[in-house]
């Protein structure tokens, strides 16, 4: 395999639920969810059976025919963004195979509206923020102002401007007649689990109109329940809402699919041949999202979210009380949360999975938590036990 990854020890064999076990049988307690990605849990019941029942019936035919599943999914998703309250103007979808992709599809989707705007071709700028992830395909990765990621691949791709997140005041000067379009987290993970507030979001969109650019909002680790809202925009007045919404991860429970939904203005540009996909869509994954969607969607449980979330917040208040000087500010919704340290958090990380929890990191020094939406009160506190036994661990 080529070294793209730092891996520790452990081989993984075996999933269910909030759990994993290596290859030896020992068994770890997962605050990851593969990256935001098994919000259901590991190897769910019910996606195994859908799962094996589809891959026996079909798996693949191509995006030059129809088939059942892609366009329910499609038709579903904009359906529960619509009563969730979120995107007003939901009314299209394009599947593809992963969040790099979504994203990737957006941008385009964002130049193919600047060009029928302005058919000059002075209108292609993409702006996006400090701190954003948002892929590692070449345009991703040019909307991902990191010069860890951007350097060793530079030249990027032209025409990308970075701005500053949650700066209202610059915004301006940032969207102009020249940008296209604007990409933008609503909750950065990757950098560090910091939200984007009302204020920047709303203001950022009216600029967007004013200047006829396209908003495009990156919800592929934030979205689909894990704030306690199906989508973490869905609290904003509809004149915040998006062009582009984007999202991956948990819309396959571990099965690689992404999608991109948009709204009228932005469909109506884009015709037939501009984008393709040759797996994106196929009926084996469109199935299982359809039913991953169906239950994330559920109010039952994203209202289960919020009340897991103030269980990981009481938690933390304790550990702050505890060392003061190690921890400060917690960030975050729901279930994507973040706890900021004043140190390098990988001898805890370390420490936490030989005692069997895995945790993971975001932005600098500071801890993610990113657990199934499935797991439960016990399993919440078990593991915070273990972090609280690995922090002291470290300490002493």
């Amino acid at each position: 395999m080529v070294a793209t990854y730092a891996r520790p020890p452990p081989v993984f064999v075996k999933g269910e639920g909030s759990w994993l076990w290596d290859v030896e049988n020992r068994k770890y307690l997962d605050f990851t969810a593969g990256i935001a990605v098994n919000s259901l849990g590991h190897c769910d019941p019910e996606v195994a059976r859908l799962a094996a029942e589809q891959s026996a019936t079909l798996i693949h035919a191509s995006n030059l025919y129809y088939n059942p599943w892609t366009g329910a999914l499609s038709k579903l998703l904009v359906e529960k963004t619509l009563e969730s309250g979120a995107m007003h103007d939901a009314s299209s979808v394009f599947v593809c195979n992963s969040g790099s992709e979504a994203n990737e599809a957006a941008i385009k989707f964002a130049r193919k509206v600047g060009k029928a705007i302005d058919p000059s071709g002075a209108k292609t700028e993409v702006v996006s923020f400090n701190n954003a992830f948002h892929g590692r395909t070449m345009g991703s990765l040019s909307a991902t102002h990191n010069p860890k990621y951007q350097a060793p691949f530079a030249p990027m791709v032209p025409g990308f401007c970075q701005g500053t997140f949650n700066d209202v005041d610059g915004i301006d000067a940032l969207v102009t007649d020249k940008t296209c379009g604007v990409i933008v987290e609503p909750i950065q993970g990757e950098g560090g689990v910091t939200a984007a507030t009302d204020e920047f979001l709303i203001a950022l969109a009216r600029r967007c109109r004013a200047v006829g650019a396209v908003l495009i909002y990156d919800e592929i680790q934030c979205g689909l329940a894990r704030t306690g809202r199906f989508w973490a925009h869905g609290h904003l007045p509809q004149e915040a809402h998006p062009d582009i919404l984007t999202t991956a991860k948990a819309l396959g429970n571990g099965f690689p699919i992404g999608a991109v939904i948009v709204n009228d203005a932005v469909a109506d540009k884009i015709k037939v041949g501009d984008h393709g996909t040759t797996f994106g869509g196929n009926p084996l994954v469109s199935r299982l999202a359809h039913h991953i969607v169906s239950r994330l969607a559920d109010p039952g449980l994203q209202a289960a979210v919020l009340a897991k979330s103030d269980i990981f917040r009481a938690r933390f208040q304790s550990l702050r009380d505890r060392f003061p000087d190690l921890i400060g500010e917690v960030r975050g919704q729901g279930l994507i949360m973040g706890l900021q340290l004043t140190q390098d958090p990988t001898p805890i990380v370390k420490a936490a999975r030989e005692r069997g929890l895995l945790i993971i990191t975001a932005g600098t020094n500071t801890l993610r938590f990113v657990p199934p939406l499935t797991i439960t009160e016990g399993e919440i506190n078990q593991g915070l036990d273990v972090l609280e036994e690995a922090i002291a661990a470290t300490r002493a």
